[in-house]
């Protein structure tokens, strides 16, 4: 039996490049595969095994003083959702474009829990604002009930989005969630320090935590993830639409054209029409050979074109 596991820890690490050194060792030991993100504010990571290596994971981590009581969020997966170990150093563990040292976790909202927002929900505020962290190809397959949903392709651009969007905040409570977690712990600061809401809460767990407890609750559709799976099915709203004739659809490809690549979502009927591409212009490309294909979908190709920055945008 194999899963998936993802989790973050927001803690100070003198010395990344040792970490780096020894999760390397023992991802290798164990047989693990995913993406993890190091940096001096702490670690984000996904990765996929045998549940007994997971587990073997776990509790190294565990015992190391740096990494106790992290939140291992678990899901149905295995190793082969991507294609090799992945350990990296950067700046941020989730990339939002600020100084760790200017807005840290504690400037953050309040932590709410699966429980506490689903009440919060159901005795929903007159003032409350629902605000989805996560970008448009996330959105658009599956949110919150009624959140506003910023049409931005990567986190960095969040900000920005606050920056417009920072009057309809005013005298407001603000609920705001990602997959995990890990967006709000900062994006919530930003939020804090840059309008003048009234009280600013985040989703403890994120949708993954939430849905686990209440699958038919607030949140609908899918719940898009970072590895071969694209997508986990919740309940049976579908939210998306074909990108090429707007067919309701929640479905995600990429494009045959291999200069392309596009990430989009497509309904099976216009995926035949168009050979795999998407739209016109690429099938034509292709059946003129004027352009290379993509090998036929599949999660190898998916974890490698298109999560390059997966722990970026969890």
């Amino acid at each position: 039996m194999e899963k998936i596991i993802l989790f973050y820890k927001y803690v100070t690490i003198d010395c990344p490049q040792r970490i780096l050194k020894w999760q390397r060792r023992l991802c290798g030991e164990l047989g693990l595969k995913g993406r993890t993100i190091l940096a001096t504010e702490g670690i984000n990571s996904t990765l996929g095994g045998t549940a007994e290596n997971i587990e073997r994971y776990k509790k190294a981590m565990e015992a190391h003083q740096l990494f106790k009581g992290i939140d291992y969020k678990e899901g149905s997966g295995s190793v082969h959702d991507f294609p090799r170990m992945r350990i990296v150093i950067k700046n941020e563990i989730v990339r939002l474009g600020i100084d760790p040292n200017e807005l840290t976790v504690a400037d953050g909202g309040q932590h709410l829990t699966p429980t506490e927002t689903h009440e919060l929900l159901q005795n929903k505020p007159k003032d409350l604002v629902i605000i989805d962290c996560r970008n448009q190809h996330e959105s658009a397959i599956g949110t919150f009930t009624g959140s506003m949903r910023p049409n931005t392709k990567t986190f960095r651009e969040f900000p920005e989005y606050i920056d417009n969007n920072a009057e309809q905040l005013k005298d407001k409570e603000v609920l705001m969630f990602c997959t995990g977690g890990i967006r709000c712990e900062r994006a919530s600061g930003y939020v804090k320090q840059k309008t003048e809401a009234k009280k600013i809460y985040q989703i403890k767990g994120g949708i993954h935590r939430y849905i686990e407890q209440y699958p038919n609750g607030f949140f609908r559709g899918k719940n898009y993830v970072f590895d071969g799976r694209i997508a986990v099915k919740v309940n049976g709203d579908i939210l998306g639409s074909c990108y090429l004739c707007d067919k309701p659809c929640d479905d995600y490809t990429n494009c045959f054209n291999a200069e392309c690549n596009k990430h989009y979502i497509s309904c099976v009927e216009c995926t035949q029409k168009f050979n795999n591409t998407c739209g016109q212009m690429c099938k034509e490309l292709l059946a003129t050979g004027k352009v290379k294909q993509r090998p036929l979908f599949n999660k190898e190709k998916f974890a490698t074109q298109n999560n390059q920055t997966t722990q970026e945008n969890k």
